[in-house]
């Protein structure tokens, strides 16, 4: 995971300790405890499927199962553990099902810590531009962490509040960070803005076609921001070591801002495609059916064998396709702290669909 965002470990904490990762499978757990176990961090992570190998210690568990909690307090080193890094998510149709199942996940994992008899001292929590309203529409742009909660119910806020009370109870420091658009690959792991492009891009290469932005023409010319995974492991570790971010919320994205006007061009150059015009469509409902032409781009280059309906998560690149207003948020409170990185996405994107295509995720693309 190597990149152009510079990974100079000697601007991070130092001090290595012993880092729990929950949702150390999924995109944003994965990049920490990575990052973590590079700086010399003893890493547990736990998840609900079991990975490839790992170069951290990995655990398999249902944190909604409370005799898998116990049985997980009791694994040896955890009493250890100073840092949690919160990356754990399950995904349910409504808000009330969401706050009902994410909050016990949170709570349940501050929970084998304490039967484990961790010292806490710092937990790091995700969120994202939902807790802005970006999922509702149109919201205040540059939105700012002092901009206020929403009416609505939502997990974002729920865990936020559950945090907030459990650390005043049991003396350990926090920090939320607010990603938007993150941009990486996880085994597995179909919520992932890069492979929907790529792997778009792939089938349509391989049909003959140009490649099109599959939007509708409005969300084509808005503006937009995304960040990268590795930043953002960068700014957990960052967080976790750094007496300013104790119990704070920051934005975090590479700092700069595009239009998919802008790139989708430049990603058709990139692969070797022609381009055209937008196109709107659903991802959706068409590319489900194409998983024979993926397969076949397996078998020809030797793919990694994940699943195709593993492999992407369409609606994710509909939801962000078809969103028409501006989503910018502001990271100069993150900055002001002390956390500077910044990344341009568009060379950035092209490197990351180039390793992917090292790493055998992606066909050839040129």
């Amino acid at each position: 995971m190597t990149s152009t965002v510079g990974l100079n470990l000697t601007d991070l904490p130092a001090h290595p300790g012993t880092v729990f990762v929950a949702g150390d499978g999924g995109l944003l757990g994965s990049y920490a405890a990575e990052l973590y176990h590079q700086l010399g961090w003893t890493v547990h992570g736990v998840s609900r499927r079991a990975l490839p190998e790992v170069p951290w210690v990995h655990h398999r568990a249902d944190l909604l199962d409370e005799q898998a909690v116990s049985e997980l307090a009791q694994v040896e080193g955890l009493a250890e553990v100073t840092h949690l890094v919160f990356g754990a998510y399950i995904e349910r149709d409504t808000d009330a099902e969401l706050i009902e199942i994410n909050d016990a996940l949170l709570e349940n994992t501050l929970e084998v810590l304490r039967q484990a008899g961790a010292n806490l001292k710092h937990v790091t929590i995700y969120q994202g531009g939902k807790a802005y309203g970006h999922h509702l529409g149109f919201f205040n742009t540059p939105a700012k962490e002092s901009d206020p909660r929403l009416i609505g119910p939502h997990f974002y806020y729920t865990q936020e509040d559950l945090l907030r009370q459990r650390a005043q109870e049991r003396g350990f420091d926090f920090t939320v960070l607010r990603p938007e658009g993150v941009t990486g690959y996880a085994t597995g792991n179909p919520m992932n803005l890069l492979l929907v492009i790529g792997v778009y891009a792939a089938i349509s290469k391989e049909l003959g076609l140009p490649l099109r932005f599959p939007g509708t023409r409005t969300a084509y010319d808005v503006l937009y921001q995304t960040t990268d995974a590795q930043l953002l492991a960068r700014a957990t570790v960052w967080a976790g070591g750094t007496k300013t971010a104790a119990g704070q919320v920051f934005n975090v994205t590479n700092g700069d801002q595009f239009r998919w006007s802008q790139l989708w061009p430049r990603f058709a150059e990139h692969f070797g495609m022609a381009y055209a015009p937008p196109q709107q469509m659903s991802l959706t409902e068409t590319m489900p059916a194409l998983a024979e032409i993926w397969d076949r781009l397996v078998h020809r280059h030797d793919l990694q064998p994940t699943p195709y309906h593993e492999l992407v998560g369409w609606g994710v690149g509909d939801f962000l396709f078809q969103h028409e207003a501006d989503n910018i948020t502001s990271t100069v409170k993150i900055r002001q702290a002390g956390f500077a990185d910044a990344l341009d996405t568009e060379t950035r994107l092209l490197e990351l669909f180039d390793q992917l295509v090292e790493q055998k995720v992606l066909p050839p693309l040129r």
